[in-house]
């Protein structure tokens, strides 16, 4: 079973980019279609990005897509996502999920991300 760990979120002003990562333990990430999501479970979970298992195939939210850009390196065991001219609206708590062929999920625990002057 696969443990998630994302980091690299915090304060960042408007305009501004950080780049969130997601580190994979007790099983390789190869294994896995990885993606990121935002907004707590409790509000209605919103996907950012996705990424297939070799990284041949991404998808983005429409609105985000030209701004965010989900990888993958499978020797890290780690997802990036990198996020661009930040917007106050992106304010949130980005979750990564990793999702086997037979769709078990797994998820993460989250990192807030703050875009604030």
């Amino acid at each position: 079973q696969v443990q998630l760990a994302e980091s690299g979120g915090g304060l960042v002003q408007p305009g501004g980019s950080l780049t969130l990562s997601c580190a994979a333990s007790g099983s390789s990430l190869s294994n896995y279609a990885m993606s990121w999501y935002r907004r707590p479970p409790e509000k209605g979970r919103e996907l950012v990005a996705a990424i297939s298992k070799r990284g041949t195939a991404t998808t983005y939210a429409d609105t985000l897509r030209g701004r965010f850009t989900i990888s993958r390196d499978d020797a890290q065991n780690t997802v990036y996502l990198e996020m661009k001219n930040l917007k106050p609206e992106d304010t949130d708590v980005y979750y990564c999920k990793a999702l086997t062929l037979d769709g078990q999920a797994y998820w993460g625990q989250g990192t807030q991300v703050t875009v604030s002057s």
